[in-house]
């Protein structure tokens, strides 16, 4: 039996590669969507889930059935932030099913204790925490909710993302930023990977190209 996905924001910057490099990878993919539009993903092992992933409703339709969660949903960065509210719906919804894998995205911004970032990169995270305090804030409370969620939860922090960049090679680092941008691709790419790899389980790793 196929494994099956849960994939929130999956028509965004850094999820509309997800569905489909999900199914080369051989899953079934369920993914939430506001206005579901068959043509974007023609394909009998992608099914649209149409909601709102506020409501707790359509998260439970959309998790029923699956054996791990992808979380991409993003916000404009001037929004009233929802991600520890979504993050936290979805937290009980897993334990409620029973679910353990769960993997997200949040900023290379997002600062945690045992961080070695460069001169740059810490100047770069002061700026985020002064020019968008309140979407720091509630991406910090993400973090807390997994950490303390007894999931299997990793959370994979990005730098600027390119959408039609080709796919190249991915660096990764615990401790700071490797690089300055990472296409659409590869984000996909790294996420799916992680879906049966155990070595970032409860961190929260750098990915750049």
């Amino acid at each position: 039996m196929k494994n099956t996905i849960a994939i929130i924001g999956g028509t965004g910057r850094a999820g509309k590669f997800l569905a489909k490099s999900a199914v080369k990878k051989g899953y079934n993919v369920r993914m939430l969507v506001r206005t579901p539009k068959e043509s974007l993903f023609d394909d009998p092992n992608i099914i649209l889930i149409q909601g709102d992933a506020r409501n707790p409703n359509d998260i439970l339709s959309l998790l029923s059935g699956c054996h791990a969660v992808i979380n991409t949903f993003g916000q404009p960065n001037k929004a009233v932030p929802l991600y520890s509210k979504i993050t936290a719906l979805v937290i009980q919804t897993m334990k409620e099913l029973e679910i353990k894998r769960y993997i997200g995205v949040t900023g290379g911004s997002l600062d945690i204790d045992g961080d070695k970032k460069s001169v740059l990169n810490k100047i770069g995270a002061m700026a985020f925490r002064i020019l968008y305090s309140e979407m720091m804030k509630d991406k910090r409370k993400e973090l807390h909710l997994l950490q303390a969620s007894k999931l299997d939860w990793t959370l994979i922090r990005l730098p600027f993302v390119k959408e039609n960049e080709k796919s190249k090679a991915i660096k990764e680092d615990d401790f700071d930023m490797p690089g300055f941008n990472i296409s659409s691709h590869d984000i996909a790419r790294f996420m799916i990977e992680q879906l049966h790899n155990p070595s970032y389980i409860g961190k929260t790793p750098f990915i750049s190209n």
